[in-house]
């Protein structure tokens, strides 16, 4: 099973190997065609403004959204979420508006208000570590969307069928059960697709 990272900003190589801890193999996705090799996606953290025009600029708008259109499952971390919205508080342009929330952008405050918390997450029996930094949260859901986990009364943590989104980066400790929550719905999606 391979889970893609794209690797236009962000902890890319943090993100491989959380993946690998899961048994599945990790890979850095830099072209559009490399998609086609992957079971699943991870859209890193990083700055959402600079990801989307970066995304737009090499063709991957399109190509996500016909990835997961075919219900192949998309994991996105921070800026991540941020990308995945359908709004973007504030009137800002949505990029892939594929998940039906909206979302605050740095709505946890700046580089200096950022926290590491014990978080409990849906589907995970013991609390996860969680790392915010310019974290992102959903101030609002749509129809279809679960809430995973909430921190100070504010959704941190949210899935809609193949898609999954977190403010905080799961990626930046030794914790990679959200990367196995992950790396779970993409093990489904392959066995309903064989």
């Amino acid at each position: 099973m391979k889970i893609g990272v794209l690797a236009l900003q962000g902890a890319v190589t943090e993100h491989i190997a959380s993946i690998g801890k899961t048994g599945a193999e990790g890979t850095p996705i830099k072209r559009v065609e490399e998609l086609a090799e992957v079971d699943g996606l991870i859209i890193p953290g990083g700055e959402s403004t600079t990801i989307g025009k970066l995304m737009r600029k090499y063709g991957f708008i399109e190509a996500i959204r016909e990835f997961a259109g075919k219900g192949k499952p998309v994991f996105g971390t921070c800026a991540g979420l941020i990308v995945l919205a359908k709004e973007i508080a504030g009137g800002e342009p949505a990029h892939l508006e594929l998940m039906n929330i909206t979302v605050a952008r740095n709505a946890f405050g700046r580089q200096r208000e950022s926290f590491e918390c014990d978080l409990d997450v849906k589907g995970i029996e013991e609390p996860i570590r969680a790392v915010f930094i310019r974290a992102p949260l959903i101030e609002k859901v749509g129809p279809g969307v679960e809430v995973l986990s909430v921190y100070n009364g504010e959704i941190v943590t949210a899935r809609e069928g193949n898609l999954l989104v977190s403010s905080f980066h799961p990626e930046l400790t030794d914790d990679y059960r959200l990367h196995q929550y992950f790396a779970d719905m993409v093990q489904t999606t392959r066995t309903a697709e064989q």
